[in-house]
């Protein structure tokens, strides 16, 4: 099932503060993406209709699987990318940044092909990418 970027986004987000505290509510989400409380709000009850998190009486938040899934597999690709590009000489802001761009739009089968041709930090057919 293909989901919008804003989505994984939010997914994204949702796992990265998961790792930092066990319990996150929307509110943990606005200040960590810096959006408004309502745009949060209607993002996390879509993502509650769709399965992709579960919200208790309390407010907080937790993924679903698919939802787990979703964000585990963005997370990896922001890291690797972001990785990727400073290896290449971008500062870390911005190849993180473009980063959050390139993750959601390459396929699964370009995204592969690169971590395979950039295993251990090094092109697999060359010496370093000299």
């Amino acid at each position: 099932m293909q989901i919008k970027e804003s989505a994984e986004d939010y997914l994204e987000k949702i796992l990265i503060l998961s790792n930092k505290n066990s319990l996150v509510r929307s509110i943990d989400i606005v200040n960590y993406m810096k959006l408004s409380k309502p745009s949060v709000s209607v993002a996390m009850k879509k993502l509650r209709e769709n399965g992709y998190i579960l919200m208790d009486n309390d407010g907080y938040i937790t993924l679903t699987k698919e939802g787990k899934k979703i964000a585990e597999k963005i997370y990896e690709r922001h890291m690797f990318i972001t990785k990727w590009l400073q290896d290449l000489g971008v500062p870390e802001e911005i190849a993180s940044s473009d980063a959050c761009k390139i993750e959601h739009v390459l396929s699964v089968e370009t995204f592969d092909a690169i971590k395979e041709k950039y295993k251990n930090g090094k092109c697999k057919n060359c010496n370093g990418c000299k």
